[in-house]
């Protein structure tokens, strides 16, 4: 039952790594990041790292590689909204 939950749970969060990619399709679509809130995903982007150095520190790999995933596609959100912020 442990490895089914664990598979699942792994899975799960590389989709919710993935996730913001969503955000930044609309970014795109739009051309425009007015409605993102970069503060929001500046603090998941520090709280990511944070799961990454535990997760190293523990040697967890189910742990570092979604984080690592969500880490570098929500940097890339971040520079998405950067680019299609409007001007003020």
């Amino acid at each position: 039952m442990t490895t089914v939950l664990g598979i699942s749970a792994a899975s799960w969060a590389m989709l919710m790594a993935v996730s913001p990619l969503l955000q930044v399709r609309q970014i795109r679509r739009r051309r425009s990041s007015a409605g993102v809130s970069i503060g929001y995903f500046a603090v998941l982007l520090v709280g990511f790292a944070f799961w990454i150095a535990y997760g190293v520190a523990r040697r967890d790999l189910p742990l570092v590689l979604p984080n690592s995933v969500a880490l570098l596609v929500t940097a890339f959100t971040i520079l998405v909204a950067l680019r299609y912020r409007p001007v003020a």
